[in-house]
């Protein structure tokens, strides 16, 4: 069948809906994909807040600015930065507008609490189920304008013709049937790519699609080196504590009872950056002066009612995995894979260098995290340019006539979904591949690396490529096959694991959440510029661009 729009939006997450939501009141026919209802979108783990600088009290713009420019040790572009901060104030409250019940204070104000890398609280919230209620407004303000919704449709390839991006095909779960969907702009919106690590904070659909369609497209991938490891989840499974427990008051305590983060970031203590955090916490461990491979995060003295109110999900995580109440004992938590700051090089506009190609949310990189995202503002990344690259991937559609694309398309893309469901099965499986690459990725491309350990993961993730290519699945239908689908998320996934690793081993130096233990400093002569990778027959090809400065110029970097 082939469908037509002015813009395709793929991915249902926050990003995805405000792109679309824009879209549609720019006046263009627009569509969303998704591979999941749009309600179980991964945006819904996102629990701690969104920031934003709120002039009228007292917080100037360029003060966030400022703190999110240090926060990405001095990578992220300054020029997309003070977008995003300027525009920050105006997003929170239209969000209010739509219905998001952010917490009050004690005036009955919009509340603020204080998250890691500022100096001041400035990130709103809800509860720690911000991620939630934000994505089920912006759910019910798309079922209002009549968005169409494709849910449960896994796009499998974006359909190009003479350089430009022309359409998608997408797989309908229900049926088995491939679409061809044609349209004058296409928008990626699907989210990070955690489940290249296990184990990783991120739910199983995160599976880096929209990265490995744009870099199988001929789009450019940028630090996609830079991974975040979250400082608190849960040692037995990844699940994320959010930082608004740190936010809050909570303390960092090694087996001694000490809070060493005193050693490590004096002034900022538990609040200093992720990627700060996150190796402190690693030194702790690898230095013996952790427990079983973790650290303790203390609540205690925040009180039963207070935990209650303002923290009551991560409580029941605790209980449900550990049996810990949060206000009675401290819990174990350490480090672990969290979000991905690199991603398709984007302009502030969502533009990538595909003309009728766009990019927003976790899966673009603008760039505003560079080496070290600041918490709270993925939430804002994701309203931001979600919303700037609908406006303009619909101005870029509209008043053009929907690309003539064949049917032909769907007879290739149909022959390859084919090849993989025909395969033989053997010993090898989708879920063992996808498992070992995890492991080497955690292994080796962690809150510590080096140059052998990436090159050794390097060369598992080539190995891992050539047994994917042959891999069975059982499955041999077409209604509902998640067989076949984790088969193709299983290539997006080692793409993406191939880029990492080909990135981290081109940028020489230590920079925010690439810490090389070969190489520990910082080098602003040689490296103050992004990674840029391009596919090639032989593999990922790294070129370099230059950071954009504005007023902040790089310096030391404390807390």
């Amino acid at each position: 069948m082939i469908l037509d729009h002015d813009v395709i939006v793929i991915g249902a997450g926050l990003a995805g809906m405000r792109a679309a939501l824009a879209a549609q009141q720019e006046g263009a026919n627009v569509a969303v994909v998704s591979k999941v209802h749009p309600v179980r979108s991964h945006s819904n783990a996102a629990q701690g807040g969104i920031n934003a600088a709120l002039t009228d009290r007292g917080d100037p713009w360029e003060d966030h600015a400022y703190a999110t420019v240090k926060g990405s040790d001095y990578l992220g572009d300054q020029d997309a930065i003070e977008v995003m901060a300027k525009e920050a104030g105006d997003a929170v409250i239209e969000l209010e507008h739509m219905g998001v019940i952010f917490s009050r204070d004690e005036e009955g104000r919009l509340g603020t609490r204080r998250f890691g890398g500022q100096e001041r609280a400035r990130t709103f919230f809800v509860a720690d189920i911000t991620g939630q209620v934000m994505l089920h407004v912006l759910h019910e303000q798309l079922m209002k304008a009549g968005t169409k919704v494709y849910e449960e449709w896994f796009v499998t390839s974006l359909v190009m013709d003479e350089g430009r991006c022309v359409g998608v095909t997408a797989l309908e779960m229900m049926t088995g049937e491939l679409h061809l969907i044609r349209a004058n702009a296409v928008i990626l919106a699907t989210g990070g790519l955690g489940r290249v690590f296990e184990p990783s904070t991120n739910g199983l659909i995160v599976t880096g699609d929209g990265m490995a369609l744009a870099y199988e497209a001929g789009g450019s991938l940028m630090d996609m080196e830079m991974v975040q490891y979250h400082p608190t989840t849960l040692k037995s499974n990844g699940v994320l504590i959010t930082e608004a427990a740190r936010g809050e008051g909570a303390y960092l305590l090694n087996k001694d009872g000490d809070r060493f983060m005193e050693r490590y970031a004096p002034n900022m203590m538990e609040l200093a950056s992720r990627d700060v955090v996150s190796r402190a916490e690693q030194t702790e461990i690898n230095e013996g002066r952790g427990i079983d491979g973790c650290v303790l995060l203390d609540l205690r003295h925040l009180g039963r009612n207070f935990i209650e109110e303002r923290l009551r999900y991560i409580n029941e995580v605790t209980m449900d995995f550990l049996g810990m109440d949060l206000a009675d004992q401290p819990i174990p938590i350490r480090p672990g894979m969290h979000y991905q700051m690199g991603g398709v090089k984007t302009n502030v506009d969502g533009a990538t260098q595909i003309p009728g190609l766009y990019a927003a949310g976790e899966c673009a990189c603008v760039s505003v995290h560079g080496g070290n995202r600041l918490g709270a503002n993925s939430l804002l990344d994701t309203v931001i340019f979600g919303r700037r690259s609908g406006v303009a991937a619909t101005e870029f559609a509209l008043g053009k006539t929907v690309p003539a694309v064949s049917e032909t398309v769907i007879d290739t893309e149909q022959r390859r979904l084919r090849s993989i469901i025909e395969r033989e099965i053997g010993e090898d499986s989708v879920a063992s591949i996808r498992l070992e690459m995890g492991q080497v990725m955690n292994e080796n491309l962690a809150v510590f690396r080096e140059k052998n350990g990436m090159e050794a993961a390097k060369r598992k993730i080539v190995e891992l490529k050539e047994r994917a290519r042959i891999v069975g699945i059982r499955d041999k239908g077409r209604v509902y096959n998640t067989a076949l689908l984790f088969s193709l998320e299983l290539e997006f996934m080692l793409d993406c694991a191939e880029v990492i690793a080909a990135s981290g081993l081109s940028r020489e130096e230590s920079r925010g959440a690439h810490f090389r233990v070969d190489m520990r400093e910082r080098d602003d002569e040689n490296f103050l510029k992004h990674t840029v990778a391009t596919k090639s027959e032989k593999g990922p090809e790294i070129s370099f661009s230059p950071v954009t400065i504005t007023r902040w110029q790089p310096e030391e970097r404390k807390y």
